[in-house]
């Protein structure tokens, strides 16, 4: 190894523990490691006469404790006689130890949220390519219906918006409605709800509302809306446009309300087989779990249309990310990062912006990552906060912690909305480790402490 390389590595080394306790190398470290770097081999005694160190000083306590720390940071055994070769196998890639570059400060510049949809020009976007490539040529289909199911920070709204980009580079006008803005009051009442959707739409494309004008109490909520659409805002648009609904799970508290929003889509699907002017209607659907898990109505626009299933990232895929993090991952790291979060997009979002913002290894922020003190310590204080809300969800999910459980439907369909569970029918897994780690060291005293009328007290899993 260079005298470059050999100061480059020290240099390297000494911010990584740094960054891990809190202080760098001693003088007497850094010696050691530059000798032990060098070509010319030195034995214990020297180094420690040449320093006025005593030779077992340096042999019991310098080297022992500076391979316990280089090892820590690096997340792989380090000793005097293979440290050249790994820490040479790093810097001839270009980079330090975890794979962080170092020298690049513009990284850190680029560096976005993980929280809410990845943008559009985003660096961080991952496609799946065939899903992608498939909706941007459904979308331009007259009449196209896109169902998007996936749990939550899945990537949903990231790839609809993706949808909505190819639809404007076509000039088609987009209308997006949330769910989750609509309020309580109003999803109640379906002729509210209904009229909801109605009003949104006008004012997005933006024109004024004559809803008294279509809505005629005699031919229900259905028709009027549908002839509200196809008499009025068709004509008023020349382009085609795309209704996206988001957070359409919300619907399911309100049985009547989803049973006529589904029968409208369906029927709207079903006029534009035949219908020129509704041709020009496109649909995206987005939802976090199987409809038939919900019993709304047995006619579910979510069965008919294009679905797709968002999966969770695969190693390749992870790999990929981390790269554009500035990240070359080790095997190992790469492993331990899809086994703990399970390639959940969100979770491994965390883990590789926490890793570059700190300028830490991997290692060190996934050994503590299901605490309270973790990378993910607020996004589990959700998910705690979200079991306590339903006892019976809390309940099914202690057990789903000790083994893989059959669920009720809506049990079911509760916990694969909060991202918690994988189903498989009705039997549920937990999703990722972190979740098995931390809800089975903590529900017995966290959760319980919280509420111990309503929740269930359980010990650790």
């Amino acid at each position: 190894m260079s005298i470059k390389n050999i100061e480059e590595a020290i240099e390297s080394i000494d911010r990584l523990v740094a960054c891990k306790t809190g202080n760098s190398l001693s003088f007497i470290q850094k010696v050691f490691l530059r000798e032990t770097l060098s070509e010319i081999k030195k034995t214990y005694a020297q180094i420690a006469q040449e320093n006025n160190y005593s030779e077992p000083y340096i042999k019991q306590w310098v080297a022992p404790k500076l391979w316990k720390q280089i090892s820590d940071v690096l997340g792989e055994k380090v000793n005097k006689t293979n440290c050249s070769s790994l820490l040479e196998t790093h810097i001839d890639r270009g980079l330090n130890s975890i794979g962080v570059f170092w020298k690049d400060t513009r990284l850190q510049n680029e560096l976005e949220s993980p929280e809410g949809k990845v943008p559009l020009e985003s660096k961080f976007y991952i496609e799946r390519e065939k899903i992608d490539r498939d909706c941007d040529r459904q979308i331009l289909q007259p009449g196209a219906l896109i169902r998007i199911k996936g749990g939550r920070k899945t990537g949903k709204t990231s790839l609809a918006s993706r949808i909505l980009a190819c639809g404007e580079r076509h000039n088609y006008r987009n209308v997006w409605l949330n769910f989750h803005l609509a309020e309580a009051e109003i999803l109640t009442s379906p002729t509210k709800a209904i009229r909801w959707v109605c009003a949104n739409v006008t004012q997005q494309l933006g024109l004024d509302s004559k809803l008294p004008e279509y809505w005629h109490e005699d031919m229900g909520n259905l028709v009027s809306c549908t002839l509200y659409f196809q008499e009025y805002l068709f004509k008023q648009i020349s382009e085609p446009i795309v209704l996206a609904f988001d957070e359409v799970d919300r619907l399911f508290d309100y049985p009547q309300t989803a049973r006529d929003f589904f029968a409208l889509l369906r029927s709207w699907h079903e006029k534009t087989k035949d219908s020129p002017i509704w041709q020009k209607l496109r649909v995206l659907v987005l939802y976090s779990t199987d409809f038939s898990l919900y019993s709304v109505t047995p006619q579910s626009p979510l069965t008919v249309g294009m679905a797709i299933d968002l999966s969770p990232f695969t190693p390749t895929q992870v790999s990929e990310l981390a790269r554009r993090y500035g990240l070359e991952l080790t095997a190992a790291e790469l492993k331990r990062l899809v086994e703990l979060t399970g390639g959940l997009p969100y979770l491994v979002r965390v883990a590789l912006d926490s890793s570059v913002r700190q300028n830490r290894s991997l290692t060190p922020l996934l050994q503590d990552a299901a605490t309270d003190t973790g990378i993910f310590a607020r996004h589990l204080s959700a998910q705690l906060w979200n079991l306590q809300k339903d006892r019976h969800v809390a309940e099914a999910f202690q057990q789903v912690l000790l083994t893989p459980t059959r669920l009720e439907p809506h049990i079911a369909g509760e916990l694969k909305r909060l991202g918690l569970v994988r189903l498989e029918g009705n039997r549920a897994t937990v999703s990722c480790e972190l979740y098995r780690q931390y809800f089975g060291s903590l529900w017995g005293r966290k959760i319980a402490a919280l509420d111990s009328r309503s929740l269930p007290s359980c010990k650790a899993g």
